[in-house]
């Protein structure tokens, strides 16, 4: 039996993508699996369109994230695939997004790599907000708006209540002096400090934006088979299998 014919059972899902029996009756109630009829005996009817529902889930699972995976599933067995289709877009719009603030991460990084300040000119520790400002050539105004953004953050004195700047504090406060003035909005400027903070030098950060980027490039492809899947499922096609070799040109030709 092949199509629409074929009967197969809960736990032959279950054991084909290695869950339990329960989970796949779970799928069957909350919409990631089509609509079951029941035998007279009271058996579910399950055949190869759930299989490829479940095979489409999963792979919308890896690619796209299990909550929107369900979501999806949920509004193709709703009937509105307009609006599967709009979440399976915005995932999409993620990933992008997400290369995007990694690579303004990545140039940012080099911009400040390539201004590393003399080690003679480092300022004294515990310097005040004016201080500051003097030695970077900005006003006191923009290290407040950059202190509110997260971007430095000076510790108080317990007696006077006045910022003071240590090392970490004026270094941080450079590289922003230097990617504001390379024109990077403050968001953007975010991650570079934190990636700083977290990996402890510039090289650490450079390893783990190549890992972040290996990441999404994995990520990618994931949803790349999502979308295979669930444009076969949409549309009750054969499951995406290996392509089929060039036909051989005709003799003589």
């Amino acid at each position: 039996m092949s199509g629409a014919d074929e009967r197969i059972r809960p736990v032959d899902l279950a054991r084909m993508v290695g869950v339990s029996t329960q989970q796949i009756r779970n799928y069957l109630a909350s919409g990631v699996l089509p609509h079951a009829p029941r035998t007279p005996a009271g058996y579910r009817r399950l055949d190869a369109r759930h299989r490829r529902a479940l095979l489409a889930y999963r792979a919308a699972g890896q690619g796209y994230g299990w909550i929107q995976a369900r979501e999806i599933m949920q509004a193709v067995h709703d009937g509105d695939l307009p609006l599967a289709l709009s979440l399976i877009d915005a995932c999409h719009a993620e990933l992008h997004q997400q290369r995007a603030s990694l690579k303004a991460t990545g140039e940012a990084l080099e911009a400040v790599a390539e201004e590393a300040p003399d080690p003679a000119e480092t300022p004294r520790p515990g310097l005040r907000i004016g201080e500051v400002a003097a030695y970077l050539g900005v006003r006191t105004s923009a290290l407040r708006v950059w202190e509110s953004a997260g971007l430095v953050a000076p510790k108080r004195d317990p007696a006077t209540g006045y910022r003071t700047y240590g090392p970490a504090d004026v270094r941080d406060a450079r590289m922003v002096r230097m990617l504001r003035q390379s024109r990077y909005p403050l968001p953007q400027i975010r991650p570079v400090l934190d990636g700083l903070r977290r990996t402890g030098s510039s090289d650490a950060l450079r390893a783990a934006i190549t890992r972040r980027r290996e990441a999404l490039t994995r990520q990618a492809g994931a949803m790349l088979e999502a979308s295979a899947r669930l444009h076969a499922y949409i549309t009750d096609a054969a499951p995406p299998g290996p392509a089929a070799p060039p036909e051989a040109p005709p003799a003589g030709g």
